[in-house]
């Protein structure tokens, strides 16, 4: 009688073939930092100022410990496994198609509307000099007229410079970096500088006036948690990196502390920058009607015509570079899922620059659609933040499946501790959704269904070998993901923060924050521990890993 063989203990890492490794440290660095600070920068101090007053400051702080712990987790997965799309690909070694897919399909979703909203936003904050770009209509800006070849021709640009590979990306991606952070930093030390009333961090209401639960509310209310999320592409570019060992840890982690210390800073001189005057009718009523942010509004009002006239130039270049950083994230990704035979394999064919060109073209037609006349879409992709946190919740449970699956596989950059970082992380990833509120999550459970249907159609018609379904080692994802939109539903985001009413619409109320919080904590531990229980064996596992040469994407000559 024959003994089975022991099942395996490693797997031999496949790379990617034919996609150039162009990506140098400060470059992957930058992919994160770049989208970190977004257009969202010029309002997050005031957003998170009207909930939490000056208590955002420890927002901001919270936000950034909470995605730093989901950075650590992809920081030894991505170091391990340094394959393009990892956010995608990871779930798929330990849980197989379904829940990979799952990630992979809300994560692509979130991704693709990421570019277009940019690029409207670049022409939001142009309308005031270039009013022939958009119409108004119901208080929402919609293209219009000639502004469509501008919006067209923006995506096509974004496209174009990704199509030419990654090394003039990274180049470009650079120098507007190196722009960003130096606006950012000289608001910070000319609000310093030109007015200074350290008495408004306790003056009108106290530190907390909105009290505790607003610190929290403020993190997906006020766009905190969308903001850090940017950290995410030091994973995605990880494949096309030239040194993924040493280059990726340190984009991961760094892109989030270097943010997070000049976002505290920043609201800091924005709360202790505020004339006592503008604070006469409490946090909540604070607003500036200049089209360039509160920024350049509070700098008109402390006499600083100059800097607003740089916030409104920044405006425009701002949302520019992170367009062009999800051009390329949203296209990484649709390889990502083609790699996992979860969409077409015409998704992972690459030019001779190393580039999915499939994939680009793809990106730029679904983006194009975002900038129909539609008022629902600007209302749809409210889900991005709630959709970006549930993507990277599986990243968290597949360190854990696979210490216990591939216990011998190298770990260069090893989290300590077991189980507990994972834990923690996969808790912050439920808290970032649970918090987000229902409204918003409801379009993400609307978009994650039709992304079923289109799972469904594409394994009944595809030709091409699809893998296993694997449904029983991705049960997790649907159970997990169901009873937080129970808690979610049932939950009442906005009890600690009038504030929080304009900007998150809550559920029923019968869970308040802390309970609530609280039973999404306990329910991930469990739901972790359940997902490690239901895994792929082992040789599945690392059969998925050592996906062959033969099957590696071609290459257009």
């Amino acid at each position: 009688m024959a003994t089975p063989t022991a099942p395996p203990t490693q797997a031999k890492v496949q790379l990617d073939h034919g996609v150039r490794r162009d990506v140098n440290r400060i470059s992957l660095l930058f992919t994160g930092v770049g989208a970190i600070i977004g257009s969202g920068w010029l309002f997050g101090a005031l957003y998170a100022s009207q909930i939490a007053g000056p208590a955002a400051i420890l927002s901001w702080i919270i936000g950034a410990i909470m995605i730093m712990l989901i950075g650590f987790v992809y920081a030894e997965l991505s170091v391990m496994f340094p394959v393009v799309g990892g956010i995608i690909r990871f779930p798929h070694y330990s849980f197989g198609s379904f829940a990979s897919f799952s990630s992979g399909w809300i994560s692509w979703l979130a991704a693709a509307a990421v570019t277009p909203i940019e690029v409207l936003a670049t022409m939001q904050y142009a309308y005031p000099y270039a009013s022939w770009l958009m119409v108004e209509s119901d208080g929402e800006y919609l293209v219009h007229g000639a502004g469509w070849f501008v919006a067209i021709g923006l995506m096509a640009l974004y496209s174009g410079i990704n199509v030419l590979g990654v090394r003039l990306f990274a180049y470009l991606n650079n120098i507007l970096v190196w722009w960003k952070l130096a606006v950012i930093v000289l608001v910070i030390v000319v609000l310093f500088a030109a007015e200074f009333n350290p008495g408004n961090l306790t003056d009108f209401g106290g530190f907390m006036p909105s009290g505790a639960g607003a610190i929290f509310t403020a993190i997906p209310a006020a766009g905190i948690a969308f903001s850090y999320l940017g950290f995410r592409n030091g994973v995605e570019f990880a494949g096309e990196t030239n040194n993924p060992q040493r280059n990726v840890p340190f984009a991961l982690i760094g892109s989030v502390v270097i943010t997070a210390i000049i976002y505290v800073l920043l609201q800091i001189s924005f709360i202790t920058g505020l004339p006592e005057r503008l604070l006469g009718n409490g946090w909540e009523n604070l607003e500036f009607a200049e089209n360039a942010g509160p920024l350049a509004g509070l700098a008109l009002t402390l006499g600083v015509a100059w800097m607003a006239f740089l916030l409104r130039v920044d405006a425009v270049i701002s949302p520019a570079d992170t367009g062009l950083i999800y051009a390329g994230v949203t296209t990484r990704l649709s390889y990502a899922n083609a790699r996992n035979d979860n969409a077409p394999q015409a998704l992972t064919k690459l030019n001779s620059k190393g580039v999915p060109w499939v994939s680009i073209l793809l990106m730029f037609v679904v983006g194009c659609f975002f900038f129909l006349p539609f008022p629902a879409w600007s209302k749809f992709i409210g889900f991005i933040s709630s959709a970006f946190a549930v993507s990277f919740a599986p990243g968290c449970l597949v360190v854990g499946a696979l210490r216990r699956q591939l216990p011998d596989q190298e770990r260069p950059f090893r989290l300590p501790a077991g189980d507990l970082i994972p834990v923690l992380a996969f808790i912050a990833s439920g808290l970032l959704v649970y918090w987000s509120g229902w409204s918003i999550n409801e379009k993400m459970l609307i978009g994650l269904l039709v992304g079923y249907v289109v799972f469904v159609i594409y394994h009944v018609t595809t030709k091409h070998d699809t893998p296993p379904v694997d449904f029983k080692s991705g049960s997790w994802f649907p159970i997990w993901l169901a009873g937080l939109m129970v808690m979610s539903y049932f939950g009442d985001m906005d009890a600690s923060a009038e504030a929080a009413a304009s900007l998150l619409n809550g559920g029923d109320g019968v869970l308040g924050i802390g309970t609530g919080s609280l039973v999404v904590a306990v329910w991930s531990v469990a739901m972790y521990f359940y997902a490690i229980a239901v895994r792929l064996p082992a040789r599945r596992a690392a059969a998925y890993i050592e996906k062959t040469p033969t099957d590696a994407p071609t290459t257009a000559g």
